[in-house]
This record gives C-alpha cells, structure tokens and sequence, in this order.
C-alpha cells in the first residue's frame, strides 16, 4: 500500500481530521475488497454526516485528497480512476507461462444451456469497478452504457440479444443507474430501442438505484436536475430530490446483481458444465506442467 511523500505539506486541524476519516473509510473498503473513486468516497463522507452534500464540499474534498496524496498521507492506490487507463499486449517469458495462464482462464460458456442469457449494463464507467467482480464471478458479460448508450451500440445489441432468443434463451438485460430524470428514462430507452431493433420485445429489469432501495438505504439525496427535459415528470412522481448510484455501497450493488442472476439460473445445469470446465481445464495445467518433455519430444 504506497504512501509516497512528494512534497511536504502541514495541514489545519480540520483538513488533518478529513485526512483521518478518509483513511478509515478506505480501510473498510479495502478490507471488503474494494477500492474508491473520489466520488465514492464523497459519498461516504455524506452519508456519515461528515460533510454537506454540495459541490463546494466535493471539490474541497478533492483538493484535501490530492494534498494528502502528495503527502504521502494517503494510499496511491486506494483512489481510482475507472475511466482511464493504459491498454497494452500481454507478454511471456516461456511459452509453458502462456499455457498456464490459459489454463487458468479457461473458461467454457457455462451459459450455453441455461434458460436466460443475462448481461449487465450499468449507466456509469467510474462503477465498472464495482460490478467487475461479481459479474466476472457469474461470468455474465457486464457493459458501461456513458449515460445513454449509442446508436450503433444498441443495435449490436440488440443483434446478439435476438440470437440468444433464436437459440431458445430468454435475454434478460439488468440495469444499474442513477434515480435522476435521465437516470429513471435511460431504463425505458434501453427497453424500447432493443425490443425495436431485435424485432421483439426484450426484458430490461431496472436493478437499481429504485425508490424501495433509497428509502431502505437512505442514500443523501441531491436536487433533481430541473433543466432536464425529463424533470417534470420525475418531479411529479418522486419530488425534487434524486440520488446517484454512487452513494450506494459496492457491497449492496453486487449483492444485488448476484441476488438476481442466481434465482434465474438453473444450479443443477450450472453444476454441470462447472465440472466439464473444471476437467478441461486440469488437462491444461498438465500440458503446462510437462511442457520441457514435450518440447523434447517435438525436437
């Protein structure tokens, strides 16, 4: 966990007790396996009544992390940013290292025979994060829609959703967003674009953020965004307040998402292709293990 002090700073007593809280906060995360985004852990500094819930305390909040950081006060790596990051080639030492890694990737497509084909899409790129484990746990493919998803994008969709139905599957499309004007229509947008384009109509189940979840978890609210083309209505249904997916804790969103794939999918069939998978993947690991033999024999 690197604390790396650049520059050397003295903080107020107030700045030094933020510094404190945040760090306790990254503790509990990090122990449940997770790491933050500023906004997150902004989130839990409202939710604990540690500060007002506005955009001057956010940014205040920001500026005493950075500091913090350059401190060497707080963990490098305990803050992420979700949204951008370095893409390169994988590379090897042997090729017996390449045979281990498929072996331990080796996956067979557990979800061939199931009744639905589930996928995950969730409305924002900083909570990929926090939804990558669990769907890679469910190996169910999961998807960042950056508000509402394009054009081009919904129709591939729609494409692939519409093959899994002629494969006698039902698709099943869980969707996490924020309880907003547009955050509430981008479920319904969703809905109506892949039923249009698949030629059918497809199931979209509004996972989260829902009122039954805002009033069990008490997330802190914000103003409803009243230039929104879309606040109206929203207004009139739920008031003037809204709430982002972000104030959610990552545990409830996996538990969510895990809850819901689990009572759709057949366990027995599941059961099944686990073994399959697991053999195959023994066979790998053999092949890697007697790699030098075989390499002989080939020469």
């Amino acid at each position: 966990m690197p604390k790396i002090c650049y520059r050397s700073k003295r903080f107020s007593d107030d700045r030094m007790d933020k510094i404190n809280k945040a760090n306790a906060i990254i503790a509990e995360y990090a122990q449940q396996g997770y790491e933050l985004t500023l906004r997150q852990l902004y989130y839990q500094f409202v939710s604990r009544d540690f500060i007002a819930n506005n955009m001057r305390e956010y940014k205040n909040l920001g500026d005493i992390i950075n500091d913090a950081r350059l401190a060497g006060l707080v963990d490098w790596e305990a803050i992420v940013d979700r949204t951008r990051n370095l893409q390169k080639l994988a590379h090897w030492d042997e090729p017996s290292d390449i045979i281990s890694a498929c072996a331990n990737q080796y996956r067979i497509d557990k979800w061939a025979d199931q009744p639905y084909r589930v996928e995950c899409w969730i409305e924002k790129d900083a909570l990929v994060g926090v939804i990558e484990g669990v769907c890679n746990e469910l190996d169910i493919p999961f998807f960042s829609c950056r508000g509402y998803t394009s054009q081009s994008e919904m129709w591939s969709a729609a494409m692939r959703l519409k093959a899994h139905r002629k494969g006698e599957q039902t698709p099943l499309i869980l969707h996490l967003g924020d309880h907003d004007p547009s955050g509430k229509d981008m479920t319904r947008d969703i809905t109506d674009r892949l039923s249009e384009f698949s030629g059918g109509e497809i199931e979209v189940r509004r996972l989260a953020l829902n009122m039954p979840q805002v009033t069990q978890y008490n997330p802190p609210p914000n103003p409803a965004k009243i230039t929104d083309s879309r606040a109206e209505g929203y207004i009139a249904e739920f008031g003037d307040e809204s709430w982002e997916l972000d104030a959610l804790e990552p545990a409830v969103i996996t538990a969510l998402i895990r809850d819901e794939v689990m009572a759709v999918r057949d366990a027995a069939k599941w059961a099944a292709q686990v073994a399959d998978e697991d053999t195959q993947r023994t066979q790998l690991k053999k092949v890697s293990d007697q790699w030098e033999t075989i390499t002989e024999n080939l020469e």
